[in-house]
């Protein structure tokens, strides 16, 4: 049996103002092919499909397409779960109707757990081939109560004792069921989790857009927490294709595009893996395969001296480049007309400027008590230090004010539009 471990598709995300539909549809037009030319018989999609709650008409069409042609293709099942960026209700309202096509959606923690333990059976057979642990994003409001006078700490054990125990029983459930198979399945059949979390070590990168999920470190899980009884967890959230703690069986693929600058020279990739079943001592041994993806829009950071700057272009244009560019001046040197220049110098090319930060005047601005100069180069979370650090607090008060200010911004995050 093969599958494709795939996650954080971002549909609809845009870059600096740029849409990005092309990019998505090539990237899935390739999926598609990449799907037929291994033989592929289950795509586990790690949540963050979308890019925000309420996604566009486009990002839509995109997503159900491509489900559609995967039900004609040679994969057989389809398993998504929701991320953080997704909406539950949105993900799951045409849940029964994809479920005809073998495509098996969980957005949010179920009620009942055995809607996250989806068998997947042999083409024109009842034998079971894989038993998938689907979970989801699980929101703060799915792992802890709220009690009087908790404080940051008992909070944060909370969450991570939600964590584990939600996957302890639903593995335990997938266990029971492959119990309960014939003596001839049982042995051969694996245990797939699922999972949309951050994993404790785990690597980020600058200007990928990942958020915390959880209010404190503590809530990251670490590989230990996850039963042994899986034999492959397909992660999702975290944008760097990475391995959780050294285990080879512990995955996050990664997002398969660029989402910033910070990952323009990273190779994304998707992750093949690939039970055999021809002994049951060997059956539940994943090998695991990387699968690159093509760069399907080239991201060019470039940073230095206007002089090294302007050399760069000039070398980009005689190339023929069609990159997209975000250009950093980090010299002292005073340039009024920085964006003129940067556009003369690109002029007659393909290439695109999304981007020119000028550090003399952000660090300016950053040095600045009133947040009015300027908001373009400032995160939320900046605006909210800088109004922290202009109040006479003690240390005790600050920590207190960002756990609040973060658990706020995350729920408006989170917040299900399409909920009723």
């Amino acid at each position: 049996m093969k599958i494709l471990h795939t996650s954080d598709w971002h549909l609809g995300r845009s870059l600096y103002g740029r849409r990005r539909y092309d990019e998505f549809e090539s990237f899935l037009d390739w999926l598609l092919i990449t799907i037929n030319e291994q033989k592929i018989d289950a795509l586990l999609v790690a949540g963050d499909i979308f890019d925000t709650t309420t996604p566009s008409n486009k990002a839509q069409q995109l997503y159900y397409a491509f489900l559609a042609k995967v039900a004609n293709s040679h994969c057989r099942h389809v398993v998504v779960i929701g991320g953080n960026h997704d909406s539950p209700s949105f993900l799951n309202a045409p849940k029964a109707l994809l479920k005809a096509l073998n495509v098996y959606v969980v957005g949010a923690m179920a009620e009942n757990l055995d809607d996250e333990v989806i068998l997947l059976h042999k083409k024109d057979s009842k034998e079971v081939e894989a038993i998938i642990c689907a979970v989801p994003y699980l929101r703060d409001k799915d792992l802890r109560s709220v009690a009087a006078g908790e404080t940051l700490d008992d909070k944060n054990r909370k969450l991570s004792e939600g964590l584990k125990n939600h996957y302890a029983q639903v593995v335990a459930l997938a266990v029971e069921k492959r119990a309960a198979l014939p003596k001839s399945e049982a042995g051969l059949v694996p245990i797939i989790g699922m999972g949309h979390l951050f994993a404790a070590g785990a690597k980020t990168q600058e200007g990928d857009g990942v958020r915390e999920l959880y209010i404190g470190s503590l809530a990251h899980i670490g590989k230990d927490a996850f039963p042994q009884a899986i034999d492959y967890l397909a992660l999702g959230h975290l944008h760097v294709p990475q391995k959780v703690g050294g285990a080879e069986h512990i995955r996050y693929s990664g997002s398969p595009i660029p989402m910033g600058f910070g990952e323009a020279k990273q190779q994304k990739q998707v992750l093949m893996v690939s039970f055999h079943t021809a002994t049951a001592a060997a059956s539940t041994a994943p090998n695991i395969e990387i699968i690159p993806v093509p760069c399907f829009q080239t991201l060019v950071r470039l940073e230095g001296s206007l002089t090294l700057i302007l050399s760069q272009l000039s070398q980009l244009k005689i190339e023929q480049s069609t990159a997209w560019l975000e250009i950093e001046l980090t010299s002292q040197e005073v340039v009024a007309d920085l964006r003129e220049q940067i556009e003369t110098a690109i002029q007659g090319s393909t290439m695109e400027v999304r981007r020119i930060k000028n550090k003399q005047v952000i660090d300016q601005v950053l040095r600045s008590v009133a947040v009015g100069e300027s908001l373009d180069n400032l995160t939320v979370e900046q605006v909210f230090l800088r109004r922290l650090a202009s109040r006479e607090l003690t240390k005790a008060d600050q920590q207190a004010l960002t756990a609040s200010f973060a658990e706020i911004v995350r729920d408006i995050h989170e917040t299900d539009s399409h909920a009723e």
